[in-house]
């Protein structure tokens, strides 16, 4: 409960007054210091971790359990209890638990209302998580696939003696991740959700998930799930990496390695799609490891000038063709004199020969290096 203990007092410590948080059975789940007004319930409920039978129905009474927005219920003196702000904490439809508010000394303002709703998104995930986890609790879970995908490979027998993985099923590792710019906290929480439905939907698969800063991960057992389960699961678009299945759970590692690469790549060269399995990036498995201060040197100049941005493209779609002249002006619905003057230029620009297999090769293998770089971005990508 580590995530939710974490939420529960940082939210206390922004409105400045405690609260405590149940599950949907009135069960006591975490709570924050108590420095306010106190009752004999708030009391009780720390104390026993949970509500007497009275004190529920007279809460289900004034509609805690139907409520999809805030409300304040009344005190009932000979119960013990105060006047109260309730949370109801949902996923989706589904309630999972109730943030709660003694509201005295004094009430909540509308504010304090608000921001408090606000803090249910983390909380529904961090309890539907908790939820999920299958022997072990959430952050434990979370804590062995951590370690699991750092190569900790004792992380493996701590899921598998819980239950949360068979022992004897191959695992494959899916990597999803915003195809560009930077990423923030929406996109994790959009991340999170995507995983934690994906998670109920795929429970024969005994699916496990990570979420990090800029990307989320996903262990499936069994046979490998298709990417285009991971896209309809995101509210946000991404693109998804896939390793190679791994007979052990103990080598998640190299899958989430080879899934995190290809997603990468699949980021950086939109010409391959939204999705990427490793074994089928090519020549991109090599140059993601390479830098990119090694380019052929004709192509510096070229590279740094959006007016020779069509030659790139020419040449680029020529080599990926195997200099077949035919086949690179069907393709680009070329005349054939026009496709020899564009090579032509580019060899006096780049100071290059094309007849040379070496600086075919090495002209390729730059312009490759140079789309993963972002410094060249066709119009039209190919991949």
């Amino acid at each position: 409960m580590a995530d939710l203990q974490r939420i529960v007092d940082d939210l206390a410590a922004r409105l400045g007054r405690p609260l405590l948080l149940e599950d949907r059975l009135q069960r006591v789940v975490a709570y924050s210091e108590q420095n306010g007004p106190m009752d004999d319930v708030r009391r009780d409920s720390i104390l026993r971790r949970h509500t007497t039978p009275e004190v529920r129905q007279w809460l289900r009474d004034a509609g805690v359990h139907d409520a999809q927005e805030p409300l304040r219920t009344p005190g009932a003196p000979p119960l013990g209890l105060l006047p109260r702000v309730c949370v109801p904490v949902r996923h989706e439809t589904a309630l999972l638990g109730f943030l709660w508010f003694i509201d005295a000394g004094p009430a909540m303002s509308g504010a304090q209302v608000a921001e408090a709703a606000g803090a249910v998104p983390a909380v529904a995930l961090a309890l539907f998580h908790e939820s999920l986890a299958t022997g072990l609790a959430s952050h434990r879970e979370l804590e062995a696939v951590t370690g699991l995908l750092m190569g900790e490979r004792e992380s493996a027998a701590q899921l598998i003696e819980a239950g949360a993985f068979p022992q004897a099923q191959p695992v494959t590792v899916l990597v999803a991740r915003p195809p560009a710019g930077e990423p923030d906290d929406a996109l994790r929480l959009a991340l999170e959700q995507g995983l934690l439905a994906l998670r109920r939907r795929l429970s024969g698969h005994h699916p496990l998930h990570l979420v990090r800063y800029d990307h989320a991960a996903l262990l499936v057992a069994g046979s490998p799930v298709a990417a285009d389960e991971v896209h309809a699961a995101m509210s946000v678009p991404v693109v998804v990496g896939i390793g190679r299945p791994r007979p052990a759970l103990a080598e998640a590692a190299g899958s989430y390695a080879e899934a995190r690469h290809a997603a990468d790549v699949a980021a950086r060269v939109p010409g391959l799609g939204r999705s990427a399995l490793w074994e089928r990036l090519g020549v991109y498995r090599m140059l993601t490891r390479l830098s990119d201060s090694e380019l052929h040197p004709g192509l510096e100049p070229l590279l740094g000038d959006v007016q020779h941005l069509l030659l790139l493209e020419t040449l680029e779609t020529y080599l990926d063709l195997a200099g077949s002249a035919v086949a690179t002006s069907r393709a680009l619905r070329l005349h054939r004199t026009s496709l020899y003057y564009r090579l032509q230029r580019v060899e006096e620009l780049a100071r290059t020969d094309l007849k040379d297999g070496g600086e075919r090769l090495a002209l390729h293998l730059s312009l490759k290096l140079a789309r993963l770089s972002g410094r060249y971005r066709p119009r039209d990508p190919i991949g």
